[in-house]
């Protein structure tokens, strides 16, 4: 493989305009939500690199082995869900994969479930996630190297 751009150390306004977007798409929303629609955008964008990074912060959260390996599959698995986190997660479906738009069901379901600026906040989480996911697919992003630490 060719070697790929560092997008942190050669785009740094960017990426740290990405770190600031992030950080205010959270504010507000629930930890254990955040990390199950990071984890689904992820696993359809099928960036491995966030996906390793986004599990392994919901195990440090707390969130239970049962519910992560569900999460692929939460249409089957309902019951493993809250009504809340199954709105999320349809939002999170409809935005990434939204070549044919978001459905007025799915936007209708997300809205009875989230006041307006939680939706909102909902919406930014999922648009700084594809990009996340965007820019490690994109860079080669090796997964198992999470480099938050060292890219901030």
């Amino acid at each position: 493989m060719t070697h790929r751009v560092n997008f942190a150390k050669t785009a740094p306004k960017a990426f740290k305009a990405l770190i600031g977007f992030d950080a205010a798409a959270r504010a507000g929303l629930d930890p254990a939500l955040v990390e199950l629609v990071q984890i689904r955008a992820s696993q359809l964008n099928r960036c491995a690199y966030c996906l390793h990074m986004h599990t392994a912060d919901a195990r440090k959260a707390g969130e239970s082995e049962e519910r992560l390996h569900l999460v692929a599959v939460w249409h089957e698995a309902a019951h493993f869900f809250s009504e809340k986190e199954r709105a999320a997660l349809a939002l999170t479906e409809a935005v990434t994969l939204i070549s044919g738009g978001v459905p007025d069901d799915v936007y209708t379901r997300a809205a009875g479930q989230f006041g307006a600026e939680e939706l909102a906040q909902l919406l930014a989480l999922i648009f700084a996630i594809n990009t996340w996911n965007r820019i490690a697919i994109t860079t080669a992003k090796v997964p198992g190297t999470d480099e938050r630490g060292a890219a901030a």
